[in-house]
């Protein structure tokens, strides 16, 4: 195949890996602690062994993980939590601890505190929270200190990824890292408030025209070649 080929078909295959997770953005613009993502582009060199020299090829297996917070907004139900800056909530699901920005919780058969999913809210010991029997409103300070009928009974972990390491998406609004997710220092706990998608909506859609551009660009330009290989091998076997 054509060098130019190879190159050129890189390119789309990360566009469309791109394309991908535009879309994905764009689905999740209303999912509440949701973060956008990116595919970061770079060059892989080939080398050509009987021409000497290397071939440039794009390389899109990258992603960029957007931490910026999204806008908080109050829902004035006392288990909706959003944390106020950096740091974590710590679920407990089937495949292990995971980090999370979405903070709507509802009590379990158990008292149990547990998002939609029913991954467990873990303390800042890494246990599951559980209120007490019968307790009444709960009231969470900005520390994260749990409390019912005025006495305290826990407090909500906060946790920062280890040093230097981006999360990892797992899906949805979970994150995972290779090492152990550190306690977050002085964290801003805001109870009956939820934190939105930092996902801008018209960018994402601007980012979806241009990508989609570009790769109707390249498949031009892959059509054209196609065409030359074509009348080249015509010509030469008339």
């Amino acid at each position: 195949m054509d060098n130019a080929i190879y190159a050129s078909l890189t390119r789309q295959s990360g566009l469309m890996r791109e394309m991908r997770v535009v879309a994905n953005n764009i689905a999740n613009a209303n999912t509440t602690g949701f973060r956008r993502e990116g595919v970061i582009f770079a060059e892989h060199l080939s080398a050509l062994d009987r021409q000497g020299g290397t071939l440039s090829m794009a390389d899109a297996r990258g992603r960029m993980l957007d931490l910026n917070q999204g806008v908080l907004t109050q829902t004035n139900n006392n288990l909706d939590l959003a944390i106020e800056g950096d740091g974590f909530f710590m679920v407990e699901t089937p495949e292990g601890i995971r980090l999370t920005r979405a903070g709507a919780f509802t009590p379990g058969p158990e008292g149990e505190l547990m998002n939609a999913d029913g991954n467990h809210l873990l303390d800042e010991g890494q246990a599951p929270i559980i209120l007490p029997a019968g307790a009444g409103s709960v009231s969470i300070g900005a520390d994260g200190t749990l409390s019912s009928n005025g006495l305290p009974f826990g407090r909500i972990g906060v946790f920062n990824p280890p040093e230097g390491e981006t999360p990892a998406h797992q899906g949805g609004t979970l994150f995972s890292t290779t090492g152990a997710p550190e306690p977050a220092e002085n964290p801003r706990i805001r109870q009956g408030f939820l934190e939105e998608s930092n996902v801008d909506p018209i960018m994402e859609i601007t980012r979806m025209i241009e990508v989609q551009r570009a790769y109707e660009l390249g498949q031009s330009f892959l059509d054209r070649e196609d065409q030359r290989i074509r009348s080249a091998i015509t010509s030469m076997t008339r």
